[in-house]
Order: C-alpha cells, then structure tokens, then sequence
C-alpha cells in the first residue's frame, strides 16, 4: 500500500484555494476532496507496518497547528512541476510532523531524508510546464494574487494513495483527533 499521513485542509481554507485554481488555466487542479498538507510520505507499506503505525498514533495526544497561507510558489525548478500555497511556520505544526516521522521510525519504516516544507498542491504540471507557458501562469498568478485564510487543522489522517491516469486519489485509512 502506498500510503503518507497528512492533514485536510480545513472547510473553511478551500474556497480561497478553488479560486486561484479557477484562475489558472493550466495544468490539472488537484480534485477539492483531495486538498491536503503532507506531513510524512511513508511510501510502499506492509499492512503490518500499518496496523504498527497506527497504534503509535491511535490514542496519541497530538498538537492542533494552525494552518495560514504563506504565498504561492511552483515546485520542480526551471520547469514547474506543480503550483502550491505555501503554510505559514508553526511550532505545533512542526511537532505534528516530527512526532508522525518518529512514530513512523518505530514502526520500522524508512523515510526519505527530506526538509518539511509545508504547503498544499493546487495544481499538476505534469511532466513540468514548458517555459513557452511560464508567462500564462505568471500573468494569472498576478491577477488572483495571494489566497488569505488561517485556521486550525482538526485531525491527522492516515491516507492511502491509489494512483490512476486522472492522477492520485487518496482514502482515508485511519484518522486521529488533534488537541
């Protein structure tokens, strides 16, 4: 199973995060139930890893971050690979995905080495999009501007990730409350 603990976003963020998806015309948008902030990908898991995994978490008192938008950035170098609010820095926020990445640990899982950079995918390039696109999406990023909302996340989840040609579809496996 292909799996990454994360955090939904909040009812309350995706109506500014619909409208910069309407107002770029390029790429995939991310489907509105799919919106989510990762905190650790776990990849490739045995279901023994995660029933492990989820009695680490299950019961676990785990610390509600606030989630604020930061900015819009593109991910993947010179051709953007996709388009993401950036989340504002939280100690809670912070905590959330180490104590994730120390329960996965325990688990027996291997995580790859990389910086937490919280931020949530809006839109697929796929392969990358091409610099003869670059101004299109600069120009409609100039006119939907920065999305504004905070608020706070109310439970982890532990998702499941099925791959398609339409892109990823996540279900939820496991969820736990924030407090």
């Amino acid at each position: 199973m292909r799996l990454f603990l994360g955090l939904p976003v909040p009812e309350a963020l995706i109506p500014p995060l619909l409208s910069v998806q309407e107002a770029v015309p390029l790429g995939r948008a991310v489907d509105e139930d799919n919106l989510h902030l990762t905190l650790v990908f776990l990849g490739e898991v045995s279901e023994a890893a995660a029933e492990e995994l989820h009695e680490a978490l299950d019961g676990r008192r785990l610390p509600r971050p606030v989630l604020a938008f930061d900015g819009l950035s593109t991910y993947g170098g010179d051709r953007a690979r996709l388009l993401a609010v950036e989340i504002r820095p939280d100690p809670a926020l912070n905590e959330l995905q180490a104590t994730c990445a120390r329960a996965a640990r325990a688990a027996g899982l291997a995580l790859e080495r990389r910086r937490f950079r919280p931020h949530v995918t809006l839109i697929r390039f796929g392969a990358g999009l091409s610099p003869r696109r670059q101004p299109e999406l600069d120009g409609a990023l100039t006119h939907v501007g920065t999305p504004v909302g905070s608020a706070q996340a109310q439970r982890l989840v532990l998702y499941r990730s099925h791959l398609g040609e339409g892109g990823a579809d996540y279900e939820e496996l496991a969820a736990y409350p924030l407090l």
